[in-house]
């Protein structure tokens, strides 16, 4: 009998392009797939795949949730948070151990540099933490920490929720546009990646090379944030450039604190954390992995961007 690949969440963004790629590469019929939402999935589940109801913020749904599965890609909880998010993570583990899972793949991110273990990014905390709790079970289950790069798509994130469709001038974060920068990665790219590894595992799980181990999949080239907003204002007819502000600037700005904010909590001030990463370095690690996984040239930062907002 053939594994059953199990993804969860499977209806968010990186979560939808993995099941994708999925089903190119084992049948329908060989996942398993667990959403909030699980409606979101009646194309795939016509398609052979069967489908299950569970949501990290209803820990109850999490006991059984992964019943069957023997190999789980587990996508981390959407937000800034950290023990919030540490805390679903750990109830996740635990629910794939007493189910019977062999092996968990995990998304964590392109923070914290080659693969290290310290970062002064608020929003790595939860996948650090995450990271050595998946360690420490390392008797019950193995797993893979896939460190998904920064993704292009996620760019108005690091420009003071820039937007293409009204666009300003002046970009204000308090960073001032110079290196080190960001070695930028399409999502689907990462999903089509992440898909793959999960599929050499699941044919050859005593040759996989990142058993137990983390892998970091990042975009071919390190951009800086000046020119990344270059980029982004050839692409949409209009000359635009950073201004550093203070992190107390950045915080009082109108467009912010709705973005940062996680059950009721303004996390904007620790989102700034990010800035002092990049500047810090911990995002520009080239990491050869995701051309070797693709087997071609992951899209550049400036051809996805293009067909974003190009049309806009």
């Amino acid at each position: 009998m053939s594994p059953i690949i199990g993804v969860f969440p499977a209806s968010g963004g990186l979560g939808s392009s993995v099941v994708n790629h999925l089903k190119t590469l084992v049948p329908a019929s060989q996942l398993l797939l667990i959403a909030r939402h699980p409606e979101k999935l009646a194309t795939v589940s016509r398609e052979g795949a069967s489908v299950r109801q569970a949501d990290y913020d209803i820990p109850s749904s999490l006991t059984s949730a992964f019943d069957g599965v023997d190999v789980l890609m587990l996508i981390s909880y959407a937000s800034f948070e950290v023990q919030h998010r540490v805390d679903v993570h750990k109830l996740a583990v635990d629910a794939a151990i007493k189910s019977g899972v062999k092996h968990v793949f995990y998304s964590s991110l392109g923070f914290a540099g080659n693969l290290g273990d310290k970062s002064v990014a608020h929003v790595m905390g939860a996948h650090l933490l995450t990271e050595q709790y998946l360690a420490d079970q390392r008797d019950k289950i193995s797993y893979t920490s896939i460190r998904e790069g920064i993704y292009s798509e996620s760019f108005p994130i690091y420009t003071a929720w820039f937007d293409p469709k009204s666009p300003v001038g002046e970009i204000t974060i308090p960073h001032s546009g110079d290196g080190p920068g960001v070695s930028w990665v399409k999502q689907d790219d990462l999903g089509e990646a992440t898909a793959k590894l999960v599929v050499a595992y699941v044919k050859t799980p005593t040759e996989f090379r990142y058993i137990n181990e983390k892998v970091l999949l990042s975009g071919q080239r390190e951009i800086s944030l000046a020119e990344t907003v270059e980029i982004i204002g050839r692409t949409i007819g209009k000359e635009l450039h950073i201004k550093e502000i203070s992190v107390d600037q950045y915080v009082s700005l109108p467009q912010i604190g709705d973005k940062h904010t996680y059950h009721g909590i303004d996390l904007s001030r620790e989102w700034s954390t990010a800035w002092q990463a990049i500047r810090n370095g911990e995002t520009a690690a080239v990491s050869p992995a995701l051309k070797e996984i693709l087997g071609r040239e992951p899209e550049d930062y400036e051809t996805t961007i293009r067909n974003l907002i190009g049309n806009i």
